[in-house]
């Protein structure tokens, strides 16, 4: 065997690993300091091997900074093909509908591969004063982001802003006509209270049809979900007198919609609140299982509310 076949096996050998490992490659760093580090990290015993193949191969060294993910059976060379191809492992971030922008901020902020940053809030108080509401409330489209590490929190935030604003456009183009709401934002905050009333899919078209024929009549929406958004450190408990609570979102109390969404919604809530249910309905109560029943009359709503709520 050759000395430079020998050395060539000691480069393939797999790493120590036995599972999927993390390997961060700064900015500046060059082959020397990488094969340094993996063994010191111990994901190889011997770097003589690979010290050659680079001399032999020196497309491998031109090594990009990143986060890079390493998987049980790759040796030294795969290792040092993949930080050259510069195909970072990316990290997936899932914002849900019907939770508030103090909940996403939670979540992006302390995600342990998202920079914050020191301007992070300076940048989101500086954007929200050129959109409607002047609050990310309601702006931010629910998905799946995918980032490598380092990504800017404020870039993801963007990033969902950006998405919503393209998909509440292009539903406002194809909405149901004669709607009462006059801008797409009017839009956004009635998905945002379709979004928190019901978690039945089939359900959210009928309740929009509802709160358009209320707000057709000038009569109160009467949402208890924006009641609990207007009560600072909520506790899980709405009383009657939060219902007579004035506040700028305690819809017994206002008429009209909220100053601003309560929630994010989905792209199906946006869809309802664009294209309600044709229907006579003015009333819905809880029955307890996530569904609601609907009626037409005073009179039936009370008997509803009578059989579904008061007997619990």
């Amino acid at each position: 065997m050759t000395g430079l076949h020998y050395l060539k096996q000691q480069a393939e050998k797999p790493l120590s690993i036995d599972e999927p490992f993390l390997l961060t490659i700064n900015k500046g760093q060059f082959s020397n300091s990488i094969l340094k580090q993996l063994q010191q990290q111990s994901l190889v015993d011997d770097t003589l091997g690979l010290k050659v193949m680079l001399k032999v191969m020196p497309e491998l060294a031109k090594v990009k900074a990143g986060t890079y993910e390493l998987i049980p059976g790759m040796n030294g060379i795969d290792v040092f093909q993949l930080i050259a191809s510069g195909k970072e492992k990316q990290f997936a971030l899932t914002l849900v509908e019907g939770l508030r922008w103090q909940d996403w901020k939670q979540q992006i902020t302390h995600h342990p591969y998202i920079h914050v940053g020191e301007d992070f809030n300076d940048n989101i108080q500086a954007f929200t004063q050129d959109i409607e509401g002047q609050s990310l409330e309601g702006w931010l489209m629910p998905d799946t982001y995918h980032f490598v590490a380092g990504t800017k929190a404020f870039t993801i935030v963007k990033w969902a802003y950006n998405e919503m604003r393209k998909e509440l456009d292009l539903q406002w183009q194809n909405r149901y006509q004669n709607l009462p709401y006059a801008t797409p934002y009017e839009a956004l905050i009635m998905a945002s209270i379709i979004e928190k009333e019901t978690a039945k899919a089939q359900e959210r078209s009928r309740i929009s049809g509802v709160f358009v024929n209320r707000l057709r009549l000038n009569m109160r929406l009467q949402t208890d979900p924006t009641v609990i958004y207007g009560i600072k450190d909520f506790d899980g408990d709405i009383r009657r007198k939060d219902l007579r609570q004035a506040t700028p979102y305690n819809t017994y109390v206002i008429k009209g919609l909220t100053p601003t969404p309560i929630a994010m919604p989905s792209k199906l809530a946006i869809h309802a609140a664009l294209n309600p249910l044709a229907t006579d309905e003015l009333y819905f109560v809880s029955k307890g299982d996530g569904s609601h029943h609907f009626s037409q009359t005073l009179q039936e709503h009370n008997r509803a509310v009578r059989q579904y709520q008061l007997k619990r």
